[in-house]
């Protein structure tokens, strides 16, 4: 879902303001996508109740490499490519907050009693 909305940020972005507006929003939006995605990788590696402490452990690891990545790509991304710094910072602000929209689009049809 995430890398849908950063491809709809980067194609609105081309329409209003050109390519390389287009291509600063999508740097932005995978600037955060690609650590977030190893985050879940490693954080859904384990599963079940036996490996709890295999999970946390997991969970810290991921939060590392995410933090550790993000500050990677951010500093390569501003020393090596010229931005467009509003288009850059507005999709990764956008695509960030697709967690708090998420319950909006994801409907979950199991009833829990």
């Amino acid at each position: 879902m995430q890398l849908i909305f950063v491809l709809l940020i980067s194609g609105v972005s081309a329409f209003l303001s050109g390519t390389r507006a287009a291509g600063s929003a999508l740097l932005g939006g995978m600037v955060y996508l690609i650590p977030n995605a190893l985050f879940a990788i490693k954080l859904f590696k384990y599963q079940g109740a036996r490996a709890a402490r295999q999970i946390v452990n997991s969970f810290y690891k991921g939060e590392a490499i995410k933090i550790g990545l993000s500050m990677l790509l951010f500093t390569a991304v501003f020393m090596w490519v010229k931005i467009i710094p509003l288009a850059f910072f507005s999709a990764y602000i956008l695509v960030l907050m697709t967690h708090w929209f998420a319950p909006l689009f994801i409907v979950n049809k199991q009833k829990r009693f």
